[in-house]
């Protein structure tokens, strides 16, 4: 006997039930011993099904290149130069649209007709200091939107930086990502720009404007590096602090201003450290502070002795 149960866009997954055994369609075999191994494995798929993971969860997690952190003692005129835009990571695959983590993101369909079939790597951006407003837009679960999440979405800018796929160093990629964009010619998909340095002091110059002016910091391309996935020595980020993640533990209560909202987190470290995260919140996200169990993304300047870090706060939420 055949069970369907269908999630969004038609997805669904077939059980097929058998008087000796119990057979997934994806060819699990389950006998009679393992029915609640069975049972846990039905309520998962259920209830994957009713978050509206189901469609997300066929998209492989795309391979992307990941920057390491700067570090004096550089020739930077080797390097091609542009800013760290405060977006959310967008990885066309030549047909859909997905995050780092490789969750479908729905974006409308003028969005996305215009764009090639070959991979585009880049940033969703809206402005510095926009990071919630477009965080929130591609966490939307589906394209059935209201004429003001449309609007939202003529806000987003797809910042290209890098062609996958294209086999070339990394100013021959530049110089094709160039050619493509002018043939997509619309607005909303634009190369960041790219600029050449001199010396150490012209860098830091930059770093410090960019900053003051709102913005996240700088990103260092080798020129002559290939794209591989994973973290590269040949892709480097420039900050004026350094960031790290969290595990949300706890919530501790406001004071003064701050009665009845968050006062600080408590959050713990991959390595087991433990301390309170009590800056770099809106009034908003203290009312509705991130849930226990989630990832938040902190900058800090140093650690302590004992490995705390420094004047650490807030940034976000990290995206799934």
């Amino acid at each position: 006997m055949n069970f369907y149960f269908f999630g969004k866009n038609r997805q669904y997954i077939r059980f097929r039930f058998h008087c000796q055994r119990t057979e997934w369609s994806s060819g699990i075999m389950l006998n009679r011993n393992s029915h609640g191994a069975f049972q846990r494995l039905l309520l998962i798929s259920l209830l994957m099904i009713s978050l509206g993971w189901a469609d997300k969860s066929f998209a492989d997690k795309p391979k992307l290149q990941l920057a390491t952190v700067y570090h004096a003692g550089l020739d930077v005129s080797d390097y091609w130069v542009s800013e760290k835009l405060d977006g959310v990571r967008g990885y066309w695959d030549g047909k859909q649209l997905l995050t780092r983590q490789g969750y479908r993101i729905h974006a409308p369909d003028w969005f996305t007709q215009v764009l090639p079939e070959q991979p585009l790597d880049g940033e969703l951006w809206i402005g510095r200091g926009k990071f919630n407003a477009v965080s929130s837009l591609v966490r939307s679960a589906s394209t059935e939107a209201s004429q003001g999440q449309a609007d939202r979405w003529r806000r987003v800018k797809f910042m290209l930086f890098d062609l996958p796929q294209f086999p070339g160093t990394f100013t021959q990629r530049l110089q094709q990502l160039g050619q493509l964009v002018d043939e997509i010619d619309r607005d909303w998909v634009q190369l960041i720009d790219q600029r050449r340095v001199s010396d150490d002091s012209t860098l830091m110059a930059w770093l410090k404007q960019v900053v003051a002016d709102d913005g996240e910091g700088l990103m260092l391309h080798h020129q002559d590096a290939l794209y591989q996935s994973g973290r590269s020595a040949q892709l480097l980020k420039l900050k004026l602090w350094q960031d790290a993640e969290a595990k949300v533990i706890g919530h501790q209560p406001g004071k003064g201003k701050y009665v009845g909202m968050l006062g600080a987190l408590l959050v713990e470290t991959p390595t087991g450290i433990r301390f309170k995260l009590g800056s770099g919140f809106t009034d908003q996200q203290r009312q509705h502070p991130p849930a226990i169990g989630s990832i938040v993304t902190y900058k800090y300047t140093g650690v302590s002795a004992k490995g705390v870090p420094r004047f650490a706060s807030f940034m976000r939420v990290r995206q799934p």
